[in-house]
């Protein structure tokens, strides 16, 4: 029986692509002109930004996280938009007794500047961010983590996400897994990773919670 679902936040709940893709154009095209296009910034969505600025500028990754992080909130109510759906879904899911929470590589201050964008923000019990963690996805500990702190069993419990990054962490923690079709990276992407379900729109959680 489903008692907890554990979302993603970045592409899985609010549209955070556009302002992904051109805040990594800004700090990549200041730092390495005319090197990378939109396009190429589609790998870096998922890690986190330290991994993502350790490959591409070791021996600059503080100050490159730190350029990405001002631009990026400097921009971000003007560039998010909401997903058909999310809200009303949630609504739903909160009334049948469905616990809800967050994991991401994201910091707990910008999820939350996010989901009060939203007005979302009373749907979740709680937040996990990059700083309540060692090891971010696809490493099970944020997953285990939110397990731990909601009280449930595994077995109870699905994860849900736009990257193999959420796919794998929840696989990782021996949880039932789904992939949203709404990806930026596309549904055929996230089917390489064989989720358990694949939502094509965001209130198909409510037949796999019902039927559970």
């Amino acid at each position: 029986m489903v008692k907890a679902l554990l979302f993603d936040f970045d592409g899985t709940l609010l549209n955070t692509n556009d302002l992904i893709i051109q805040t990594f154009m800004h700090v990549l095209e200041e730092r390495f002109p005319g090197q990378y296009k939109p396009e190429d910034c589609l790998r870096f969505m998922g890690p986190s930004l330290v991994e993502t600025f350790k490959e591409l500028t070791p021996d600059e990754v503080d100050e490159m996280v730190g350029k990405y992080r001002k631009w990026n909130l400097e921009h971000h109510d003007e560039l998010v938009t909401e997903f058909d759906g999310v809200i009303e879904t949630l609504e739903e899911l909160q009334a049948l007794g469905i616990r809800l929470a967050i994991v991401s590589t994201k910091r707990r201050d910008t999820i939350k500047r996010g989901l009060d964008l939203m007005g979302a923000s009373h749907f979740f019990e709680f937040l996990v961010g990059i700083e309540d963690v060692k090891n971010v996805k696809p490493d099970p500990e944020p997953v285990l983590l939110a397990i731990e702190k909601l009280g449930v069993e595994k077995e109870d419990v699905i994860m849900i996400g736009d990257n193999h990054h959420d796919i794998l962490a929840g696989k990782n923690a021996d949880v039932k897994t789904a992939g949203v079709a709404w990806s930026i990276k596309g549904e055929d992407y996230l089917k390489q990773f064989h989720p358990d379900y694949i939502l094509q729109h965001m209130s198909d959680l409510l037949p796999i919670v019902k039927e559970s």
